[in-house]
């Protein structure tokens, strides 16, 4: 098993920049395919960003391509989800998540989620 906690969330200004953070525990994360997934209120979760296990692949959300940047440091355990020219639409609390064997954007196909941290746009 795995245990994830983010970090990082805040309040910003469109167009501001924010570093999200997700530690992990229990297992090396280098194990697990991991992702970052985003709920706004009174909305589903929707995936935002994928880091693969094998290889170092990463998968975007359309709405977060070119803006949004995963990546992961196996010293630290550590997995970033990098956020530069942020919008308000952005607003969201932002999880993170792992999954040993699958890729992919699917919610419902991952295993294990951190508790959230919220990220806050205003315009």
């Amino acid at each position: 098993q795995v245990q994830l906690v983010e970090s990082g969330g805040g309040l910003v200004q469109a167009g501001d920049s924010l570093r999200l953070s997700c530690a992990a525990s229990g297992r090396a994360n280098s194990d697990y395919n991991m992702a970052w997934f985003r709920q706004a209120p009174g909305k589903e979760r929707e995936f935002v960003a994928g880091f693969g296990q094998s290889g170092g692949s990463t998968i975007y959300a359309d709405s977060v391509k070119g803006r949004f940047t995963i990546s992961r440091d196996n010293a630290k355990n550590t997995v970033y989800l990098q956020m530069s020219s942020l919008k308000p639409e952005d607003t969201a609390v932002y999880y993170c998540a792992a999954d040993r064997y699958y890729y992919g954007k699917e919610l419902n196909m991952f295993d294990y989620f951190g508790q959230g941290t919220q990220v806050t746009v205003s315009s």
